[in-house]
């Protein structure tokens, strides 16, 4: 492929696109660049068909450290494992915009492999790559529907004063209220990604038609590079055996079809084609017919005949087009754990357990960008029980990764913020039986089991899945469409329709989306449609959980820790640390609580037992806050010197008595009155300039009218003393004179009898 390069204005940042640089033995290859941030993205198809009865399409996105300039944290493992979460979910972005465009009778591998070269910390690599990949896909001899564009949009401020900013940067991402990405074609949205602040549907809608606009620049910016070097796409054949077994199965073995789909209904996986498919077999003959050709058949009328009821208003299981499922609900039911909650909704059941715990256990993730924590995380656990069927059981798959993601994109915005809140959240949702869009039943379990737990969220979120089924869609004229909306689509009505729309939400507005389409794309009025229906179920449901707790309850679980957070100043850390750590040791071991520092010179302070945390409070506040004068301490006698003892106020800090304020008799030697290791009660003298306390020491039950009684007569001396000094002039009113000497007799002083 020759060397080409095309620039093009993306929201005032140059994006350029280039192939003939790296790759050159990959099928195609597109070197995209965005600021400073770099990715190659690379396709290759295979020479062979492949024997798989479904489309085999893999995308991998590729994360190296050395793109941001760093080198992994491990001690021991210097090189990248597994792909992080984001990189996965980045993956199955791109996967989910491309998919629905190539054409079903293509049967040869076709891998995509995206290489993040370079961040710059500002430019968005997960856009750039989709971009790359595109243009990638275009000009290769691949058949593809494309290109399609990926654009983000966000909207900052609220709906009485919102912005709407194309292609934000990374560090604007935290003062938006919509983040919205969206691939489509120059028609046509295939798909959607939202994370929001519970913001309206007319808002989301209009940022998509922003969002579509730009993907239209985009596309002809594509074009442009298509012209110059794109390749003669190859053309797929039509299967005509497959045409002819199709007649053969709607002719002969429609009623069979239909049985399976009546009683399928209450199951996501159905089956019965198989045993369609061995009685066809029998009867035909083996010599005759294909069996993958068969159940290719058997599975195009099934779904054509669903569909078909569809567009007449006829559902498999007999609701209303905007029905939702029967609901039910029930919090507290796991003892021990800090929360619980389970969801149904039909078949559909999903039991989400929640976690609190220190600031110790939240995630660092590292990245080329850096490293960030966190500390809410949702796990989703999609077990081969849950549709009846056995299976592997290890390490989460990427659609559990996706779908526990979605489901947390949908909660953070109703989270209690860490200094109202300062617990780690852990949410684990755990699929009982799945009928239709678990992950948003995942959001209503999550929700209601955060408020089992006590965490205060701002209000309750809804999950809701729905689909459509269209009539001869033309991509062309898209507006020629003739469409049916379904709400709370079951797994028949997902696997057959054409799209998974999903939309949580609290009462307020939307906080997540997520669309995957299987035709040619959306139209602004279908999406718009969608998102209404979407709303009334939602608040149906919202409903519904109310029933089942309807706020937060007051008190966190008796097993879960108590946490508290206190402020101090972060250049009295080191204080709060010690030396090697010993001082946070020592407050850890002696109080039971667990302590954690963070930079800004937030602690938090955790235990299951309330006392040892208010002790552990109370020992690091007089480590680090400021000593008055006269403040009282029962300290323990550490060191004894010539002409003092130190004491230890609390373990860490110490303060030092000398001798002439160890009683108001004569002390000669410390250990006359103190030994070490005893307890005695201290009064705070002086702070001095460098940080020294200087203290006096307190005995007895008349102890303070002693020392006050000793102060006094201390400050009637300085005042003799002054007095009597040649240069004081009139001496007629100095009044008595005092016995230096105390009890001893004498002449007494400077100026004696």
């Amino acid at each position: 492929m020759k060397h080409t390069s095309k620039d093009f204005d993306l929201a005032g940042r140059k994006l350029t696109l280039e192939t003939g640089i790296l790759a050159e033995q990959a099928t195609s290859a597109v070197l995209a660049r965005l600021g400073d941030t770099m990715v190659l993205s690379t396709v290759v198809m295979s020479e062979k068909d492949t024997s798989l009865d479904y489309f085999p399409l893999s995308v991998e996105y590729v994360e190296r450290l050395y793109a941001g300039g760093r080198i992994k944290g491990s001690k021991w493992v210097k090189r990248e494992g597994r792909p992080t979460d984001d990189a996965i979910l980045t993956a199955r972005l791109i996967d989910r915009s491309i998919r629905p465009l190539f054409p079903k009778e293509l049967k040869k591998d076709i891998q995509v492999i995206i290489n993040v070269l370079s961040v710059d910390g500002e430019n968005d690599p997960e856009i750039l790559a989709s971009i790359a990949t595109s243009a990638a896909l275009s000009i290769s001899k691949i058949p593809w529907k494309g290109p399609i564009s990926t654009i983000r949009v966000g909207i900052v401020g609220d709906n009485g004063g919102k912005e709407i900013v194309v292609n934000p940067r990374s560090p604007e991402g935290q003062f938006l209220e919509l983040d919205l990405v969206v691939s489509g074609t120059s028609k046509k949205t295939v798909m959607i990604e939202a994370a929001a602040k519970q913001v309206s549907e007319s808002t989301v809608a209009e940022a998509i038609k922003i969002a579509k606009e730009w993907n239209g620049k985009i596309i002809e910016f594509i074009q442009e590079l298509v012209a110059e070097v794109g390749e003669e796409k190859i053309t797929v054949q039509t299967d005509s055996d497959l045409q002819e077994t199709i007649m053969l199965v709607e002719k002969s073995y429609k009623d069979k079809i239909v049985a399976v789909i009546e009683g399928g209904v209450e199951k996501e996986n159905v089956g019965g084609l198989g045993e369609i498919a061995d009685e066809i077999i029998a009867q035909q003959g083996e010599d005759t017919v294909d069996k993958k050709k068969i159940l290719a058949a058997l599975d195009y009328v099934f779904k054509k005949t669903i569909r078909e009821n569809l567009l007449k208003g006829k559902r498999p299981d007999g609701r209303d087009l905007k029905q939702v499922r029967p609901i039910s609900g029930r919090v507290g039911l796991v003892p021990r754990v800090h929360g619980s909650a389970l969801f149904a909704r039909g078949q559909t059941q999903v039991l989400t357990v929640a976690t609190l715990g220190s600031s110790a256990m939240e995630q660092i993730i590292e990245s080329a960008e850096g490293e960030e924590t966190r500390r809410y995380f949702h796990h989703y656990s999609f077990p081969p029980y849950s549709v009846g069927e056995t299976g592997r059981v290890g390490s989460p798959n990427r659609r559990e990764i996706g779908h526990g993601a979605l489901a947390e994109k949908a909660l953070v915005p109703v989270l209690p913020s860490e200094a109202d809140f300062p617990y780690v959240i852990r949410l684990v949702s755990e699929v009982m039986s799945s009928n239709g869009s678990t992950s948003q039943a995942s959001v209503c379990g999550s929700t209601m089991a955060l408020m089992d737990a006590g965490v205060p969220i701002a209000a309750p979120v809804a999950g809701i899945a729905m689909g459509i089924v269209t009539e001869s869609p033309d991509p062309e004229k898209p507006e020629n469409d003739t469409y049916t909306l379904l709400t709370d689509i079951i797994g028949l009505e997902d696997f057959s329709g054409e799209m998974d729309f999903k939309v949580a939400g609290t009462e307020k507005g939307i906080t997540a989306i997520q669309l995957d389409v299987k035709n040619v794309g959306l139209t602004l009025p279908m999406i718009e449609d969608t998102l209404k229906d979407a709303r009334v179920a939602r608040l149906h449901i919202l409903e519904k959980m109310h029933e089942v707790i309807p706020e937060p309850r007051k008190e966190i679980s008796q097993y879960a820790p108590k946490i508290q957070a206190i402020k101090i100043n972060p250049e009295k850390i080191g204080e709060v640390i010690g030396s090697g750590g010993k001082t946070i040791k020592n407050i850890i071991a002696t109080t039971g609580a667990e302590v954690d520092v963070a930079d800004d010179g937030t602690v938090s302070i955790s235990g299951t037992d309330p006392k040892s945390v208010e002790s552990a409070i109370h020992w690091i506040e007089t480590l680090t806050r400021e000593l008055h004068k006269g403040e009282v301490f029962d300290g323990t006698v550490k060191r004894l010197l010539g002409f003092g003892a130190f004491v230890e106020l609390v373990p860490g800090k110490e303060g030092m008595v000398h001798v002439s304020e160890m009683s108001t008799e004569y002390v000669k030697d410390p250990a006359d009155v103190v030994q070490i290791g005893q307890k005695v009660k201290v009064r705070v003298k002086e702070v001095d300039d460098q940080g020294r306390i200087n203290l006096s020491m307190l005995f007895g039950e008349d102890a303070e009218k002693k020392e006050q009684a000793a102060r006094e007569s201390r400050s009637q001396e300085k005042k003799y003393q002054e007095y009597a000094s040649p240069r004081t002039g009139d001496r007629s009113d100095r009044g008595p004179r005092r016995n230096n000497r105390g009890d001893r007799g004498g002449r007494g002083g400077r100026f004696g009898r």
